[in-house]
């Protein structure tokens, strides 16, 4: 194997690339040759950690190959192996969701329909799981004491307030123009922040080691984009994330079957 830059040959690369004798000028150069082999390194190892899942390797053998928890693979590795797949694909892909899961997104996509969004968001899923209460989500939102109806009439209200923002700041406030009947019949694509929901239940499938994604990864995953509109209706109902994944992971204790 040939051998990496030594300490020394690390300094003087910094000092060349500094041009400057001053301490702080090559503090600033050094601090980001650091972040780049950070990077680096860190695209390397999720590189041979994503080829060994694909071969089947679980991440127990994964973690005792680094010789680290297998927690602490998951943490370092699985949103990058998450935002790999998801770079695949060019669009949303659904093999891995549980049939429960499939409904949510499907249920998803008729509200946004019918909310006269055009496409589907974080808000529109977490809506979508009401849609299935006898999934982990759905449980585990019964149990924060979130419901459908509390959820629609908090993004009901945020909506109205972001109606009189546009009104007061000159907008027209108007509609946007119906669509086609084709277009109308049509299932809606999804948001940005609606392809990071989606992502970010992978994440969290990966997180828990499981080859599926469900309605609580859908949930869990919901927490992840602090400034989606789903955060904040379930921060403002008091649905706490740390509250949301104890339930979640109390749940998945006592079940086998996949949910």
């Amino acid at each position: 194997m040939t051998p990496p830059p030594t300490l020394q040959e690390l300094i003087d690369i910094v000092r060349q690339d500094a041009g400057s004798d001053q301490p702080l000028d090559q503090l600033v150069v050094a601090a980001a040759a650091a972040a780049q082999l950070e990077e680096t390194t860190d695209a390397l190892l999720g590189h041979f950690v994503d080829r060994c899942r694909r071969d089947g390797r679980s991440w127990t053998e994964i973690s005792n190959a680094l010789g680290v928890t297998k927690q602490a693979v998951h943490k370092r590795f699985a949103p990058a192996l998450a935002a790999h797949i998801a770079a695949a694909t060019t669009s949303p892909t659904f093999e891995r969701f549980t049939d429960r899961a499939r409904h949510v997104v499907a249920v998803s996509q008729q509200v946004a329909t019918s909310l006269g969004a055009e496409g589907v968001g974080p808000e529109h899923l977490l809506l979508g799981l009401f849609a299935e209460p006898a999934g982990i989500a759905g449980r585990a939102l019964a149990a924060m004491n979130v419901s459908e109806d509390g959820v629609r009439a908090a993004l009901a209200s945020r909506q109205a307030s972001a109606r009189d923002s546009q009104a007061s700041g000159g907008g027209t406030g108007s509609s946007p123009p119906a669509a086609d009947s084709d277009a109308a019949s049509a299932a809606p694509g999804f948001t940005s922040d609606g392809k990071r929901a989606l992502r970010d239940a992978l994440t969290e499938a990966l997180n828990f080691g499981h080859n599926y994604i469900g309605t609580e990864h859908l949930l869990l995953g919901l927490y992840r984009n602090t400034e989606s509109v789903a955060t904040w209706i379930l921060l403002e109902a008091g649905a706490l994330e740390a509250t949301a994944r104890a339930h979640v992971t109390d749940m998945l204790r006592g079940l086998t079957p996949r949910k």
